[in-house]
């Protein structure tokens, strides 16, 4: 079973401005591959996006813009199961720079794995991917893009040992959880179905 975990950072608050990516495929036992790469955006960096992830404009300036880069993406992405942490955003990212540099879609399954820790560890205080790191013993430095893809794909390999699964379909079956899709220019997020309660029987 092989997966590929990935993480976008943002110049700033446009979602078709990533500044860098970060790309780890997997399988249930080890990490096989990785691909970082910085990316000039084109425009222009907010402060509020420097803090968070420390790179600036200069840092950039020779870097591959988003189309340079695509096809090496696209090659990681097509027909593949792609996990993300908060899938929402980077999936947002992904089909918004499509949009804005007018690119083909990949073909793709995905899971948000922040979603899976929400089933898989219902007891902590949140499911950050910096606090699900300090519950497994995980330390990496936050919000850079390539060891953020390498936590998650380490979140989702201990949530297959914790449901002893070997693939996700089955895993996903014990989670009353479904992939997205992304197609072309279309997508289906992921869902995750209400637990059902049990209905308590009276006795007269």
């Amino acid at each position: 079973m092989h997966f590929v975990s990935i993480d976008f950072e943002t110049a700033n608050e446009k979602r078709f401005s990533p500044c860098a990516i970060g790309v780890v495929v997997a399988n249930e036992h080890e990490i096989l591959d990785e691909f970082y790469s910085l990316i000039n955006p084109l425009m222009g960096f907010s402060s509020f996006h420097t803090d968070i992830h420390g790179i600036t404009k200069s840092d950039v300036v020779h870097a591959p813009t988003f189309p340079q880069v695509w096809p090496t993406l696209h090659e990681y992405l097509s027909q593949k199961v792609v996990i993300a942490h908060n899938a929402s955003f980077d999936m947002s990212v992904l089909r918004q720079t499509l949009d804005y540099f007018n690119l083909s879609y990949p073909d793709m399954d995905y899971l948000c794995t922040a979603n899976i820790s929400k089933r898989v560890w219902p007891g902590l205080t949140n499911h950050k991917l910096n606090t699900l790191a300090m519950h497994h013993g995980i330390a990496f430095e936050h919000h850079h893009a390539l060891e953020d893809a390498r936590v998650a794909a380490e979140i989702l390999r201990k949530a297959l040992s914790a449901y002893q699964a070997e693939s996700l379909d089955p895993f996903l079956e014990k989670c009353k959880m479904t992939k997205g899709r992304i197609y072309e220019h279309g997508y289906v997020p992921p869902r995750a179905k209400k637990p059902t309660k049990r209905k308590r029987k009276l006795y007269f």
